[in-house]
């Protein structure tokens, strides 16, 4: 009896291939959902670790532009009305607003400078929800992925009990496949959730120190038209 125990185990294919497909349907279903969440999650992943490294830069690079003496102005004329990068947009901002709060004769308009800085402002939460996009769904996969695979887990034993009760054999031949199709449902849970939860911590602190530049800065720039607005 052991020995047929033993074939038995033996010829089963336990590889994660072989688990997945003699899982039933619904687990099967739940782990390419898991899978999907995975790659999905580090596809997010990926691109923001990229574009918040490109946001830093062109930050450092448009801030020593911007205080490296030349005339706001011609710094303005330079990179335009509608420049790429995120910096260069919320300095378009209030240069634009600025440019236009300006009437024929050079005298300003009244209110220049609230006008301004709410232009400014726009600009920042415009961009901070380009920052920011993408972040909820490494939440959603963080807090959700466990549950899910523990619901394939759920399923899966749950089928794997009745199997074994209508085959009245408890061999562990019999029960380890089922078993170890159920927890692989678990198993990719965690593998979907674990990368989604640290990264969105890490992201979402990343994303914090970038959004604060932009409000330092538009802060600074206001600061500098106000003076001149005093002038």
């Amino acid at each position: 009896m052991e020995a047929e125990t033993l074939a038995l185990a033996q010829e089963i294919d336990f590889s994660m291939w072989g688990l997945f497909a003699r899982a039933t349907l619904t687990v099967k279903l739940v782990m390419l959902m898991l899978v999907v969440a995975s790659i999905w999650s580090w596809a997010i992943i990926l691109q923001k670790l990229i574009n918040y490294r490109l946001a830093r830069r062109e930050a450092a690079e448009f801030d020593r532009a911007f205080w490296s003496g030349e005339p706001l102005d011609g710094l303005f004329d330079q990179i335009g009305p509608q420049p790429k990068g995120q910096s260069q947009r919320i300095f378009a901002a209030g240069m634009t607003e600025w440019r236009r709060s300006h009437r024929t004769d050079g005298a300003l308009i009244a209110g220049a400078q609230a006008r301004i800085e709410r232009s400014m402002d726009v600009a920042i939460a415009k961009e901070s929800e380009s920052v920011q996009s993408g972040l909820s769904i490494l939440a959603t996969v963080g807090s959700t992925a466990p549950f899910v695979g523990l619901f394939g887990t759920v399923w899966g034993i749950m089928t794997a009990f009745i199997e074994i009760a209508e085959q009245q054999n408890t061999n562990l031949a019999v029960v380890a496949p089922g078993i170890a199709e159920a927890l692989m449902a678990t198993g990719l849970g965690l593998l979907a959730a674990i990368p989604a939860v640290i990264f969105y911590n890490k992201l979402s602190a990343d994303s914090d120190r970038i959004i604060g530049s932009y409000e330092a800065f538009a802060d600074e720039f206001s600061t500098i038209l106000s003076r001149q607005l005093d002038s």
